[in-house]
């Protein structure tokens, strides 16, 4: 795509940039491609783990949706710190602004309050530090990102891992919601948490166990929140080491259960999560799922695009 005068702006509303070098280098790269870069993190203002003080990162947030320049904004990472931010971020200037918002992992806060106050969608993608910044950076996640961005529709196909049972036959619409699961249970309560009518659910995380997998899930199952619901589409769930009292209590077997408790179907294969090669999907897009037993595609419409 024709990447001049696309404006993409860089904020830190979670964890600092683990390497300034590195940063500076992958900003670099992308105006190379002719990417009109606007980098409100600033490095040496970092605030413990966090990429600034609350209200610095909120101030972030609010240039770069005031800025006229910018198309495009793009969290620098996730770890932790968006839930601090939720009370003080104007929702409706955010919608109102037009941007496209990307990120994931903590971001997944950020979606949900902004669907739930504004009906907005916004994108979970790749964000700057784990996709932009490698010498390489994936072709697929980038494809992925900018091909959703450039609309009007956008395919992704999943597929199941070897060894892995098999989907169940599936043909479902749906808007599409969901994100990070441990940042999704921890909204559950709040008024930030949105679960939207009739939709296509879609969780990741990292370095959970799987009995704490089932239990998250079981929670939202208890909340209400997966009810009317068309089904469940599990992304990547790596990084979890199974201990020595496990006795057969494995992944497989988890999602054995839950495709036994949940009144739903349960999905495997979606790429997306805290992994190299991740798609992007629209937070809202109105989204058509059929699977076969080995995967399934993906497909979602309605949403904004460059």
């Amino acid at each position: 795509m024709n990447t001049n005068n696309i404006g993409i702006a860089i904020v830190a509303p979670g964890g600092a940039a683990p390497n300034a070098a590195a940063l500076d280098a992958g900003i670099a790269r992308l105006q190379h491609q002719g990417f009109l870069v606007h980098n409100y993190y600033e490095h040496d203002k970092r605030h413990q783990r966090f990429g600034g003080t609350d209200a610095a990162r909120l101030a972030q947030l609010d240039a770069a949706a005031s800025d006229p320049e910018v198309q495009v904004v793009i969290a620098l990472r996730g770890s932790y710190g968006m839930t601090r931010l939720l009370p003080a971020i104007d929702f409706a200037a955010m919608a109102d602004s037009g941007k496209l918002f990307v990120g994931y992992s903590d971001f997944t806060a950020f979606q949900m309050a902004l669907m739930k106050q504004t009906g907005r969608v916004s994108f979970a993608g790749p964000m700057v530090c784990a996709d932009f910044l490698p010498d390489e950076p994936d072709a697929y996640t980038l494809g992925q990102f900018w091909d959703c961005l450039r609309g009007p529709a956008h395919a992704v196909r999943g597929e199941v891992a070897d060894g892995g049972a098999d989907n169940p036959l599936v043909d479902v619409a749906g808007r599409l919601w969901g994100g990070n699961l441990a940042m999704m249970v921890s909204l559950l309560g709040t008024p930030y948490f949105h679960a939207l009518d009739d939709g296509i659910v879609f969780i990741e995380d990292i370095s959970e166990h799987p009995y704490r997998i089932e239990r998250m899930v079981l929670q939202l199952l208890y909340a209400g929140a997966l009810d009317g619901q068309r089904a469940l589409v599990l992304g990547d769930f790596s990084g979890y080491k199974l201990g020595a009292l496990e006795n057969g209590y494995d992944f497989e077997t988890m999602l054995a259960y839950l495709r036994q408790r949940l009144p739903i179907p349960v999905l495997t294969g979606l790429p997306f999560g805290h992994i190299k090669r991740h798609a992007t999907l629209p937070y809202g897009g109105m989204a058509r799922l059929v699977s076969d037993a080995r995967g399934f595609d993906l497909t979602v419409r309605d949403y904004p695009t460059l």
